[in-house]
């Protein structure tokens, strides 16, 4: 039990659950599955009676940004109140456990996520270290790639091929871009496009967002077999697990998923039939730190990469910045579209060297300074 230097144990005094939105993008981009013109989060407040604030981010992707402030302040806050932050296994279990019959997927757990974000964030605060130290610390560096390469009007398999080599020559080393959405001969037009401009030497994923049967994606991973491929991204739906793990045997490229999964009981069947080469939980979205790194040790003793989803505000990317330090491999997807709720929420920003490294931050928890006036700025009442 952590106690200040006068004996005394911190408790929580506050939870306040914030939605935040942006909406002045001008223009729409999508991918196989959904469009956007902004973008919109829900970020977590948690203080305690020492005065420290810990910051966090609960995913609401797929639904209203009123169902998580809901969940958040009206079914989880008793859980927490009063209660040390230090204990926050114990708390997620409780938490997890009374919302069961309601919540053992899906909204319930993104909400509790961005409130296990924050308990962390205040446990390195307080202990003056990073998370990545207090979840045991890996590696100092960790190598980010561009995420990008969005279907958009106007957007041709030439000006798309421009698109994702501008990100090379920026220093990236490894891209990723949407697919899925077009006719397969479209989609393997524009594929092919972007392989000749940034070189067969440079690795390229696609995400495909869950919109491919079984045999358009092995067409695919077929017909790419020899392009260096990085990986092949949610390339099916979440729930054909059979099948994903068919792919698996099939292909040579290896196959990512599932973002949209949860918890490590959602992971585990994933992981048990070999339906993934590379596992992407999100920590705003699977269950925190405390979940998120069960998913991780699963993934390791099957041999398989952890490598998480990471595509909203600044706090969801230092939060899988800090996950990614403490294990071994996988690199840190690096949204390149515009978004203040990222590029102006956390002071200083993140972002890669010329080797496409991105360098843990010295500061403790999740290692930024939020600017509050940011977030003032986008609030929204709901």
């Amino acid at each position: 039990m952590y106690k200040d230097k006068e004996g005394h144990v911190m408790k929580i005094t506050g939870i306040k659950a914030i939605p935040v939105r942006w909406q002045e993008m001008g223009y729409e981009i999508w991918d196989s599955q959904s469009r956007f013109s902004g973008r919109q989060a829900v970020l977590i407040r948690v203080e305690t009676d020492e005065g420290i604030v810990g910051w966090g981010e609960s995913a609401f992707f797929g639904g209203p940004l009123e169902v998580i402030k809901v969940i958040v302040e009206k079914e989880l806050i008793p859980f927490f109140m009063g209660k040390d932050p230090f204990m926050s296994e114990q708390l997620w279990e409780t938490a997890y456990n009374t919302c069961v019959k309601n919540g053992r997927r899906g909204a319930v757990v993104a909400a509790l996520s961005g409130i296990d974000i924050a308990l962390w964030d205040i446990k390195g605060k307080a202990c003056s270290l990073p998370v990545y130290k207090l979840l045991g610390g890996c590696r100092d560096a960790v190598e980010g790639y561009a995420s990008a390469g969005f279907y958009a009007d106007g957007k041709d398999a030439a000006a798309l091929a421009e698109e994702m080599l501008s990100y090379k020559e920026l220093g990236y080393r490894t891209m990723k871009l949407k697919v899925g959405w077009l006719d397969k001969f479209t989609d393997l037009d524009r594929v092919l496009a972007v392989k000749e401009a940034i070189g067969l030497e440079t690795p390229l994923a696609i995400d495909a967002n869950n919109n491919w049967d079984l045999n358009t994606a092995k067409w695919f991973a077929y017909k790419l077999r020899d392009m260096n491929i990085a990986w092949i991204e949610e390339p099916l739906a979440i729930e054909s697990i059979d099948a994903s793990a068919e792919l698996c045997r099939w292909s040579c490229i290896p196959i990512g998923g599932y973002e949209q999964e949860t918890t490590k009981f959602g992971f585990a069947p994933l992981i048990a039939k070999r339906a993934v080469n590379i596992v992407q939980p999100d920590v705003i979205w699977s269950g925190g730190f405390t979940e998120v790194r069960k998913i991780a040790a699963m993934a390791e003793t099957a041999g398989m990469i952890c490598m998480p989803h990471s595509f909203s505000t600044g706090i969801c990317l230092a939060a899988n910045l800090q996950f990614l330090a403490s294990v071994q491999h996988g690199m840190l997807e690096m949204d390149q579209n515009f978004n203040p709720l990222r590029d102006e929420l956390i002071c200083g920003g993140i972002g890669i060297d010329e080797h496409s490294m991105v360098h843990m931050p010295e500061l403790p928890g999740l290692g930024v300074e939020i600017d509050e006036d940011v977030i003032a700025r986008y609030t929204v009442e709901l």
